[in-house]
């Protein structure tokens, strides 16, 4: 399952110190229930960069938004997190490229399919974050992915 990640990581602009990190982001359960040893996939990165990502955003939109209501903060911050805007973003990286599937995900496409595009990208946000900070994963949400700074 060995890959180089180098043209992945240019285009995140994000190189990762544990490559495994990223590899598990990139893992599809369906490719992990196959293999014949049992080998990590990304469902509980995405829970955690999902996570990350909704406390980044609301957090931006908190500092920059003094008169804005709850519930005007929460739909901002739906407008700007969701698996649309998210798959958007996961096709510019080709990320569908890189995501390993089982072969019956395979023969659906599921590499093309947005929530999966979207959760796969949730869950390179949780490997950012464990393999650096809360502040670098923070500078990829707004800059590389949101394009708020």
């Amino acid at each position: 399952m060995k890959h180089t990640y180098t043209s992945l990581e240019k285009k995140l602009q994000y190189t990762f110190k544990n490559k495994l990190l990223l590899e598990t982001a990139l893992t599809h359960k369906t490719y992990a229930f196959e293999a014949e040893e049992p080998i990590d996939y990304n469902e509980r990165l995405e829970f955690l960069g999902d996570s990350i990502l909704n406390f980044v955003v609301s957090k931006e939109l908190y500092k920059k938004n003094n008169y804005f209501s709850e519930g005007e903060l929460t739909r901002r911050r739906a407008q700007l997190v969701n698996n649309v805007l998210l798959s958007k973003k996961a096709l510019s990286f080709d990320l569908g490229e890189y995501i390993y599937l089982g072969k019956g995900a395979t023969l659906q496409n599921i590499e093309k399919n947005k929530r999966n595009l979207a959760n796969t990208l949730e869950a390179i946000i949780g490997a950012i974050y464990i393999d650096s900070n809360l502040r670098t994963v923070e500078t990829f949400i707004l800059k590389t992915l949101l394009q708020l700074r």
